[in-house]
């Protein structure tokens, strides 16, 4: 069973447009409505996968409400921590050529109160958990400390984590050494503070997290591929995805995790089955999940011979 975490939830409407123009009536020829924030969509692609997951995350209002439904029709066991603030709605805007355009709402604020019963329920709920999955942004009402403090609990207690998140968050939960970090390439060089234009680079910067507490770091490397680093070595991999079939980057992020969990968060197996899901993941509409049908695991390359002086296609300054 996989825990996952999402301090800061969302309803996430996407629009799929013919063009974006700006100050003018678009009609839409796509909709989706789904469930969503990155420890959500771990949990999505989990169950698309056929693993049993539990998500646990503060739902409030009509929209909170909606996304319990949701992950219900999609069979994911929900762990809601009533909150009195509205769960957020986001919106998506995805162009034919991939480009996406979102707009993220702030999310309500939780009280200490609040706060203290979300930690207490990943405590209730991670009884039997292979693998905690704590993703994305923190909410109004919890300091950068606050995953920091899940990692120490869940850590006493006997649980592997896995950690997604950026900026403060990350740097102070490197600490208390959580099991794997999964970083895309602008939140590795936000980590490091300094540019990232080589696959060599990414690899440094992954070394210097390694060093400052976590075990393994997981990096998207975006078009480029993914590197593991981890105690025994450095691993690059990549899959052949034509432009022409990328739909929206949305959750590919948050399946490559999954993906990497369900095959045992741990070597180059888990490697490929990150990559196999990222690259299933943006060939599909909005925020949808691959299921076993969508994915194309011989596509996929690993190999220990990391091509370190490999230009970037999109540098992270």
């Amino acid at each position: 069973m996989i825990l996952t975490v999402t301090p800061n939830p969302s309803l996430d409407r996407t629009y799929e447009v013919p063009s974006l123009d700006r100050g003018e009536v678009v009609r839409a020829t796509g909709e989706r409505v789904d469930p969503g924030g990155k420890g959500v969509n771990v949990s999505r692609a989990v169950a698309a996968a056929g693993v049993r997951t539990v998500a646990v995350l503060p739902l409030g209002g009509a929209p909170g409400a909606l996304v319990a439904q949701l992950l219900d029709e999609q069979s994911i066991e929900v762990a809601p921590v009533p909150v009195a603030g509205q769960t957020r709605s986001n919106i998506a805007v995805a162009e034919p050529d991939g480009t996406l355009t979102k707009i993220n709402a702030p999310g309500p604020e939780l009280s200490g109160t609040e706060r203290e019963l979300l930690l207490a329920t990943v405590g209730d709920r991670s009884q039997g958990a292979d693998w905690i999955a704590c993703c994305g942004s923190l909410p109004r009402g919890l300091k950068p400390s606050w995953y920091a403090e899940l990692v120490a609990r869940a850590h006493a207690a006997g649980a592997r984590i896995a950690l997604d998140t950026s900026g403060p968050a990350l740097l102070a939960a490197l600490a208390e050494r959580p099991d794997v970090v999964k970083p895309n390439v602008e939140e590795l060089a936000e980590a490091v503070a300094r540019p990232l234009k080589t696959v060599g680079d990414a690899v440094e910067a992954a070394e210097e997290l390694r060093q400052a507490g976590a075990r393994a770091v997981l990096a998207s490397l975006g078009a480029d591929g993914q590197l593991l680093v981890d105690a025994s070595g450095t691993y690059f991999a990549s899959a052949p995805v034509d432009a022409a079939a990328v739909r929206s980057n949305v959750g590919a992020g948050d399946s490559s995790l999954a993906g990497f969990l369900i095959a045992g968060g741990a070597g180059p197996r888990a490697l490929a089955s990150a990559v196999a899901h990222g690259a299933a993941a943006v060939q599909l509409p909005g925020s949808a999940m691959p299921t076993p049908a969508d994915l194309a695991p011989d596509a996929v390359t690993v190999t220990a011979e990391v091509p370190l002086e490999r230009v970037l296609t999109e540098p992270a300054a």
